[in-house]
C-alpha cells in the first residue's frame, strides 16, 4: 500500500507538509523512509513492526543492519537499506553538528560522555579520532577503523595523517569494547604505546586513548599507560 493510498489520518507526508516534522510520531517518520507497504500491510504498519522489533527503543534502530531488518516480514533489502542509510545519515549529522560548534574538551570524561551513546551499543569495535586545535576545541571527529568483536586494527598514519592535513594541535583517540567491559586489553596497551611514539615524532600531542564500555569508560592516561 502506498502512503498516498492511506486514509487521510494515516498520511504522514501531508502531516509533515502542513505541520512540520516535529509533529510526526516515530512510526510516521519511519513510514516516510519506508515509503510503501507490503502485501496487506501499510507503510505505517510496517514502521510499527520495525520499531516493535527493537522493543520500542528507537535508539536500537540505529544499531540494526540490513540483514537483521530483512528478518521482519515485509521489509526487503531495499527498505532495509533505506532505513540503515537514514540512521547513518542521522549519526553523521549529529557528529558534524558537534564538530561545527567546536566544544572544548576538558578531560577524558567529556570524551566518554560525547561518544558513549554513539559507541556503547556497537556490535563491532569502532576506533575513532578527535582532532583538536590549540585551544583544545574539536575541529573534526571521524571513524578510523571498524573491526570485529575483539579488535579494530589501526595504524598511526590513519590517526595522524588527517591530523597533519588539518593542522591539528592535539588528538584524542577512542574505541569501544562491545563486551561492555572497558578494561584495556594487551592490544589496547600496545596500540596506545605505538600512537604515543608516533605523536612524539610528528609533534602532535596524543591527549588520551579512551575506551568506551557499557556506561563505563577507561582513560589510558589516567590509568598510567601514557607518559608523553
Amino acid at each position: 500500500m502506498l502512503i498516498k493510498d492511506m486514509p487521510v489520518s494515516e498520511r504522514p507526508q501531508e502531516k509533515l507538509l502542513f505541520g512540520g516534522a516535529r509533529g510526526l510520531s516515530n512510526s510516521e517518520l519511519l513510514a516516510l523512509i519506508i515509503r510503501t507497504g507490503s502485501g496487506d500491510k501499510s507503510a505505517i504498519r510496517l514502521a510499527d513492526e520495525v520499531i516493535a522489533y527493537t522493543s520500542d527503543n528507537i535508539g536500537e534502530l540505529g544499531m540494526a543492519d540490513v540483514r537483521e531488518l530483512t528478518e521482519i516480514d515485509g521489509i526487503g533489502e531495499a527498505k532495509a537499506c533505506s532505513i540503515v542509510a537514514a540512521m547513518e545519515l542521522s549519526k553523521r549529522l549529529k557528529s558534524d553538528r558537534i564538530a561545527r560548534h567546536k566544544p572544548r574538551l576538558g578531560d577524558s570524561k567529556e570524551v566518554a560522555d560525547m561518544l558513549m551513546e554513539e559507541l556503547a551499543d556497537e556490535k563491532r569495535e569502532v576506533f575513532m579520532t578527535i582532532n583538536l586545535n590549540s585551544k583544545l576545541q574539536i575541529e573534526s571527529k571521524s571513524v578510523v577503523s571498524i573491526g570485529n568483536l575483539d579488535s579494530a586494527p589501526v595504524h598511526p598514519r590513519e590517526v595522524f595523517g588527517p591530523a597533519v592535513r588539518r593542522g591539528a594541535a592535539a588528538v584524542v583517540v577512542a574505541h569501544n569494547h562491545p563486551s561492555g567491559d572497558p578494561t584495556p586489553s594487551y592490544q589496547d596497551i600496545e596500540v596506545t604505546t605505538r600512537l604515543e611514539e608516533a605523536s612524539r615524532i610528528i609533534g602532535i600531542k596524543l591527549m588520551d586513548h579512551v575506551i568506551i564500555g557499557n556506561g563505563r569508560f577507561t582513560s589510558m592516561r589516567a590509568e598510567g599507560y601514557m607518559e608523553y
